[in-house]
């Protein structure tokens, strides 16, 4: 079984264009940067049914341990702190096996 996570972000309104940008920037990297991800995707939602959400990422992982992995990698923890934190309003997960 594979597993799939899935993010979606919703921005306080003060976030700007060029953070916003950035934090999409730094999570598209992190995929040459850490090993145990499959595949990587991120993008702006043109749903009507996103109930505010403006963001998601797709991240895929071989299993359970490769996701625990991500989650505390470095380099995820760097670009939450740093890029996604700081302007968030919300975040909302979901972790599934396939």
């Amino acid at each position: 079984a594979m597993i799939g996570h899935i993010v979606r972000f919703r921005w306080k309104e003060e976030a700007s264009q060029e953070a916003i940008d950035s934090a999409v920037a730094e999570l598209r990297g992190l995929k040459g940067k850490i090993a145990v991800i499959v595949d990587l995707s991120c993008g702006v939602n043109f749903s009507d049914r996103a109930k505010g959400y403006t963001h998601g990422l797709v991240v895929r992982f071989t299993d359970r341990a490769a996701l625990e992995a991500y989650g505390l990698h470095p380099e995820h923890q760097r670009v939450l702190q740093n890029f996604i934190n700081p302007i968030r309003a919300d975040i909302l997960a979901l972790d599934y096996e396939f």
